[in-house]
């Protein structure tokens, strides 16, 4: 029997030990899972309360908000259920693969069961997702489908034989979600729910399953055949833009990109090691006197050495023996050091009409013309002068933080060299000081200029920089930590203030929702034309304010809903015509049973005027004239009058069905736009400029957002004013073009991907030369 392609079979060995293989694969995926859940629990959350919002039907808008909530409020026990269920799930599979059985067989016994049509929707809709999913990740679950049947010592194995396929993550979370929530009314509505947008990543998850069999030998070269395909295919995959442009910088930063030249040259970031190997950023000597040095505080930038005693002088880098490295290096951080604390530097940065730049440096002070002009550290300080060059662009934040964060140029670059991860780790000390800055630059009060708290912590740390960074990275750390707990006790202060606030919005929301309920109520019982003219009126006018109250208190009071809907429903029943003495003797005994629920619900509502009276007369004289109709009805007559009634009913539901058509054609709210997506995706915390009608614009914080996402609160830098706006006002704002996203945040990361989109790129270079 011959293999997928050409490569030897295992040895007996090896298939002995396929069982192993295979069940080790059962933790790692179960961790990989389990490092998602809670990810894809928000995202399914946040999806249901948008569902909610949405929906024109408001029982599933109640079932979609109640998910939700109740998804939100557990977590930890989806958490629970989802990986317990994974873990059983991939182990029955590998189980059946191991037994050489499909648990989900299609034998023509099973295809000729009889199933419902809910079961077989739900087949349907897991069947599509699953086949997106796999779409997706086709090449992953093709090389894991080879190294499978490679093990299991097979022609080929299908994915309907494949243990991780896209099937099993659908059925799981279907699964956990219907043991999760007992209300099985949820359980269609989250079927739409399970999309790729929402759903895990499944490529982390498949890349380790295949780099596991590679590291057992199943197939090793089969890897690079995917690889190349895979690189190309990514430039079209936003979620694979990420790793290209973290393995675009790391190529930057350890000299590949710079391949001969540097180590021709015995570039300033070879390691001086015997064997004579590049320690540079990645690594160091393994051999001879002078290992490089890997703790981060001490200078190293990734690699240790492994022999031999790291080099004393702070940042160096490089052995004691290998005093040509030496010297350029420590010459390159003496004079970092001088221009950090320049009085010279500083009198530029301070007199200057704009910030003085550190691509600015190198042309107006002569000291920086060669410090850094070749191989790392020219790349290095490329990126920090784009980094730099991009918020100082940016017109949003504020010229007194732009001056702060000028000051902070040289010892950043300093940091930056010292350690590359600041380029990609969101949480390195030196750069959450940029984002810090940045990010609250607008969180101030500007009239009252330096004196305003905040602005003074963060000239105080900024300071403290400049003046004490010399070597310890930690020092970033300590001013770090001290600016975010300034913002932290400043944000519990406003979070206090926008108590009442909050509460108010939250009353306003639920008000909101307890109404499109009712209202749905009402619609549904009018619709049928079969309410009498005066009845009818009375509940679009009055009942549905009823309903309101009710599904407002729905939480305190359960029943209050049941009994409101009931009395709705028995006022209607009283007012039908009733033909026989016994339906009639019914209408006397319930009456006044109807009449005391209808009068103590309209007490609750305050509705006290004459329209009142006026009802209950037209309603006394409606029950009085269908007591004394006559009963002596010949069978022909009752079906006359069925005939008649039955009818106008209909004549009554055609008017109301083109009524409600012209009042949709005339107020249709406008279609879902861009701006929709944009209000919905909006988070807590960002800055927004709102230009007024009247001319002028003020820049306000997204405090608080509604669980319903209907209302949003704003507040102002100096914190003194707090207003309301609902989603359909901020989605217009954005329409009109009078609101735009200041993009305060993410300033390192946004400028990084700029910077890496204009270099050019050799990889693909790389990777067309090693087909030839």
């Amino acid at each position: 029997m011959s293999t997928p392609i050409n490569q030897p079979k295992p040895s007996g060995t090896a298939m002995q030990s396929r069982d192993a293989v295979l069940r080790a694969l059962i933790p790692l995926a179960n961790h990989m899972v389990a490092s998602q859940i809670d990810a894809f629990s928000a995202r399914l959350a946040n999806a249901f309360l948008a569902l909610s919002e949405q929906s024109m039907d408001a029982r599933e808008a109640n079932l979609s908000f109640n998910a939700g909530q109740l998804l939100k409020k557990n977590g930890y026990a989806f958490y629970y259920l989802a990986a317990a269920g994974f873990e059983g799930a991939f182990r029955k599979e590998v189980d059946a693969l191991l037994q050489g059985v499909k648990v989900m067989a299609s034998n023509n016994d099973a295809a000729l069961t009889l199933v419902t049509y809910e079961e077989m929707d739900q087949k349907l809709a897991l069947s599509r997702a699953g086949r997106t999913l796999e779409l997706d990740s086709a090449e992953q679950y093709a090389a894991l489908n080879m190294r499978f049947a490679h093990l299991m010592d097979h022609e080929a194995l299908s994915i309907a034989q494949n243990p991780f396929r896209p099937e099993i993550f659908l059925h799981t979370i279907y699964s956990a979600w219907c043991e999760f929530d007992p209300e099985v009314n949820t359980h269609e509505l989250v079927l739409p729910l399970l999309r790729a947008d929402i759903l895990f990543d499944l490529e982390p998850i498949l890349n380790a399953l295949n780099e596991a069999l590679i590291a057992k030998g199943i197939l090793p070269d089969l890897h690079e055949s995917f690889r190349i395909r895979r690189s190309r295919n990514s430039e079209k995959r936003k979620d694979a833009s990420p790793g290209d442009a973290s393995q675009k910088l790391r190529d930057l930063l350890s000299g590949n990109a710079q391949a001969g030249a540097m180590n021709e040259a015995g570039g300033q970031f070879a390691g001086g090691g015997q064997g004579g190997q590049a320690g540079g950023y990645p690594g160091g000597a393994q051999a001879g006197p002078g290992g490089f040095a890997g703790h981060r505080n001490a200078g190293g930038f990734m690699g240790g050495a492994s022999d031999g005693a790291a080099s004393s002088a702070p940042y160096s880098g490089f052995a004691q023996a290998g005093e040509m490295q030496s010297v350029p290096r420590a010459e390159l951080f003496q004079k970092l050091a001088d221009l950090q604390k320049s009085v010279k530097l500083q009198q530029m940065m301070s007199g200057a009409q704009d910030v003085l730049r550190l691509s600015q440096m190198r042309e107006q002070m002569p000291e920086m013309a060669n410090i850094a002009n070749t191989g790392i550290e020219k790349n290095t300080l490329d990126l920090l002068s784009q980094v730099f060059d991009s918020v100082f662009r940016n017109q949003a934040i504020p010229t007194q933080i732009k001056e702060l964060i000028s000051v902070l140029q040289i010892p950043v670059l300093k940091a930056a060299l010292m350690d590359k991860e600041f380029f990609f780790q969101e949480n390195h000390p030196a750069r959450r000081m940029i984002e810090l800055l940045s990010r609250y630059s607008l969180a101030w009060d500007q009239k009252k200029g330096q004196q305003d708290p905040l602005f003074q912590t963060m000239q105080r740390n900024v300071h403290r920089v400049q003046q004490e960074f010399d070597q310890e990275i930690a020092l970033f750390d300590e001013v770090v930590n001290d600016l975010e707990s300034f913002i932290e006790k400043e944000e519990k202060a406003s979070a206090e203030a926008l108590q009442l606030p909050i509460k108010t919005a939250l009353k306003k929301e639920k008000v909101k929702q307890a109404n499109i309920a009712a209202t749905h109520e009402v619609a549904l019982r009018v619709g049928t034309g079969e309410v009498v003219a005066f009845v009818e009126t009375f509940l679009e006018a009055r009942w549905t304010k009823v309903l309101t109250l009710a599904y407002s208190v729905k939480e305190e009071k359960p029943y209050a809903v049941e009994d409101a809907i009931k009395t709705m429903d028995d006022l209607i029943w009283s007012v039908k015509p009733k033909i026989s003495l016994q339906q009639r003797q019914e209408l006397l005994n319930r009456l006044p049973a109807i009449l005391a629920r209808l009068n103590k619900w309209l007490s609750l509502i305050k509705w006290e005027d004459a329209d009142r009276v006026q009802f209950f007369a037209d309603l006394a004289e409606c029950h009085a004239s269908i007591v004394r109709a006559p009963l002596d009805l010949s069978p022909e007559r009752q079906i006359e009058i069925a005939v008649e009634v039955a009818q106008q009913a209909a004549e009554r539901r055609l008017a109301k069905r083109a009524e409600a058509e012209t009042k949709a054609e005339t107020e249709a709210p406008p279609a879902p736009d861009e701006h929709v997506d944009t209000v919905t995706e909006l988070e807590r915390g960002v800055w927004l400029e709102f230009t007024k009608k009247t001319g002028g614009s003020n820049k306000v914080k997204l405090a608080w957002v509604s669980p319903m996402r209907s209302l949003y609160i704003f507040t102002t830098g100096d914190k003194e004013k707090t207003f309301q706006v609902t989603a359909e006002e901020l989605e217009q704002t954005f329409r009109e073009k009078r609101a735009k996203i200041l993009e305060l945040d993410r300033v390192v990361d946004r400028a990084l991907t700029e910077a890496l989109e204009n270099t050019p790129d050799t990889q693909e270079a790389e990777e067309e030369m090693s087909l030839v």
